[in-house]
């Protein structure tokens, strides 16, 4: 049988690992990769900037999900076709990762195939801590 959180574990939860966004020098970044790594700057396709508090209070719109602020667009893309995508804290040190597609991944893009010089947005991104265990 698979454990059950309460709705404000859950809420409690988001928050700490949107906060962790956060920590750091600087404002956190969502890196779009050609491959999974955890690594700055490796496999980059383009990275964006999340606002200096990346999401809001989890909770606020649905339980035990954080949408993310304002994110300040690439405008100068590397280039590459996204595949994976990985969220950096203020030091570059990375707090989480999922997959990129058009349909059916953890973020949906337009497009993969992001051309250099090319400006990439994303106009929304939330973090979801779930109920229970998939």
């Amino acid at each position: 049988m698979a454990i059950t959180l309460l709705v404000s574990t859950r809420n409690a939860a988001c928050d700490a690992i949107a906060a962790a966004v956060d920590a750091g020098a600087g404002a956190g970044t969502l890196e779009i990769k050609s491959a999974a790594s955890t690594t700055a700057g490796a496999s980059e396709v383009a990275t964006l900037t999340f606002s200096a508090t990346a999401f809001g209070a989890a909770g606020a719109a649905v339980a035990g999900r954080a949408d993310a602020n304002t994110i300040t667009p690439d405008t100068n893309a590397t280039g590459g076709t996204a595949a994976f995508y990985t969220v950096f804290d203020g030091d570059g040190l990375a707090v989480w990762q999922g997959t990129v597609s058009t349909t059916g991944a953890d973020l949906n893009l337009t497009s993969t195939a992001i051309g250099a010089g090319d400006t990439l947005s994303v106009s929304a991104f939330t973090l979801t801590v779930p109920a229970t265990a998939a």
